[in-house]
């Protein structure tokens, strides 16, 4: 390997050790997370916004409306429209259980110290591409 390149390498690799470094210090300040256990879908209906992550893509803000028998919609504000999509949400084991027209997923309730509550959500879709979002309570 020429100097040239073990060079930029040292820089990517002190570059990494830092970024990693930040991360854990951005998340010792913000403090732990404590999961809360869902007891039914009352505690959950309303508005929900947030963001949801897609591999390969910018993220999207999304908002997530919960009804009180389970169902819900969600509508995902892309760069090239909009997507909606519908399904219905049952609680298991504490946790959110969610069928939906184009996918399926598992959400987690969390509570920071702060007190406020975030939903965290992992899914996968019908054509098997995984997403995530981080969704807020709405006024």
């Amino acid at each position: 390997m020429t100097p040239v390149g073990r060079s930029l390498w040292t820089v990517l690799g002190i570059a990494v050790l830092v970024g990693f470094a930040a991360s854990l210090v951005g998340c010792a300040s913000a403090g732990p997370v404590t999961p809360v256990m869902v007891s039914d879908i009352k505690s959950v209906t309303g508005t929900w916004k947030g963001v949801l992550y897609r591999s390969g893509f910018q993220p999207d803000d999304v908002t997530l409306t919960i009804s009180d028998d389970g169902s819900y919609t969600l509508v995902s504000a892309q760069p090239n429209g909009t997507s909606r999509g519908s399904g219905k949400i049952v609680i298991n084991d504490g946790r959110l259980r969610i069928e939906g027209e184009k996918g399926r997923g598992v959400g987690t309730l969390l509570r920071n110290p702060a007190g406020d509550l975030v939903m965290s959500i992992d899914a996968t879709l019908s054509d098997n591409t995984t997403v995530s979002a981080k969704l807020w309570p709405s006024p």
